[in-house]
């Protein structure tokens, strides 16, 4: 059976918006491998913009393995190890838009525009984060890594954060 043969039960128009949303970027199956926009990555800008309460903001939800960082989140997954886990591709696909892998997240898009409701008046028709600073996330989760020199194991992964 064809991939689009499985997909019968969908009707076209939230097919249709499927194919639209991945359409401007390099996806297969959970996964964007190429950089966005080309640029690469710097992991410590990406560390700065995770631990930046006003533009990623990811604490909020996050625990990460920062000792002096303090007032973490433990609503979203822990990312200690995470760079063990996922690609660089997965983790590039979750900040572009988790709501792709699972729809009832409460993870942002941080970097898809399109169907978004109720949004902040600095964000309206542009990505909370842009390609550059998507990049830098990357470089530096993808560094969180559980063979890491000071990390131990990383913590259980819930079905629906893979």
């Amino acid at each position: 059976m064809s991939r689009l043969g499985a997909t019968s039960g969908i009707t076209g128009g939230v097919l249709a918006v499927a194919v639209a949303l991945f359409a401007t970027t390099d996806v297969r199956a959970d996964t964007t491998d190429a950089p966005l926009d080309g640029v690469i990555g710097d992991a410590a800008r990406g560390m700065a913009i995770i631990r930046d309460r006003a533009s990623g903001n990811c604490l909020i939800c996050h625990r990460v393995p920062i000792a002096d960082e303090p007032f973490q989140g433990d609503v979203g997954p822990d990312l200690t190890g995470v760079g063990s886990r996922l690609t660089a591709g997965q983790l590039r696909y979750r900040l572009i838009d988790q709501s792709r892998i699972n729809p009832a997240t409460a993870m942002p898009p941080y970097y898809r525009i399109d169907g978004l409701t109720r949004v902040a008046e600095r964000f309206a028709g542009r990505p909370a984060l842009d390609a550059q600073q998507i990049e830098d996330v990357v470089a530096w989760l993808a560094t969180l890594r559980d063979d890491a020199p000071g990390h131990g194991p990383s913590p259980p992964v819930r079905e629906q954060e893979r």
